[in-house]
């Protein structure tokens, strides 16, 4: 529900802020804007594509864990990528996504659900298996024992694109 609001809201948003700012700066200037935010946005993509290559060839090299570092690259990549997009309200979001604060911030949200979920997963597969749906499932060597029954064709069409053999 909230991606339909958003893919709805979002042009809506950019054209009001388009026309906003565009009275207040003109035509030249507002478009001067757009272009100067989108080449920034290609070059932060593009540097930092190249970082983050770097920082997980360093942190395999020295057997850490390169998790924080990849994910801070991947939002500044995502700022960017938003900073490419024309509009103000992009714009403005990317900016904010550069921001250190953040990015700890959102990834510390994305921890959060990712604990949640792989416990949520966990707890039903132990759950599954403790009241034996685990074993439901088949053996390669059980035979499975059906019936079957033949379909008259229809003849008086010919076949479509999407049956066709």
């Amino acid at each position: 529900m909230w991606l339909l609001a958003l893919i709805l809201g979002l042009p809506l948003i950019e054209i009001s802020l388009y026309v906003t700012v565009g009275a207040r700066l003109g035509l030249w200037l507002t478009l001067a804007i757009v272009i100067g935010t989108a080449v920034f946005g290609i070059w932060l993509i593009r540097s930092q594509g190249e970082r983050a290559q770097r920082d997980l060839k360093v942190a395999l090299q020295t057997r850490s864990n390169p998790a924080y570092a990849l994910a801070s690259d991947v939002l500044i990549v995502v700022a960017g990528a938003l900073l490419v997009l024309p509009g103000f309200f992009t714009d403005v979001c990317g900016i904010v996504l550069l921001l250190p604060p953040v990015r700890h911030a959102v990834m510390r949200l994305a921890e959060r659900r990712a604990r949640a979920a792989v416990t949520a997963h966990l707890y039903s597969a132990a759950k599954a298996a403790a009241s034996g749906m685990a074993q439901s499932r088949p053996r390669p060597d059980e035979v499975i024992d059906t019936t079957w029954e033949e379909l008259p064709g229809d003849s008086g069409k010919p076949p479509s694109g999407w049956t066709r053999h």
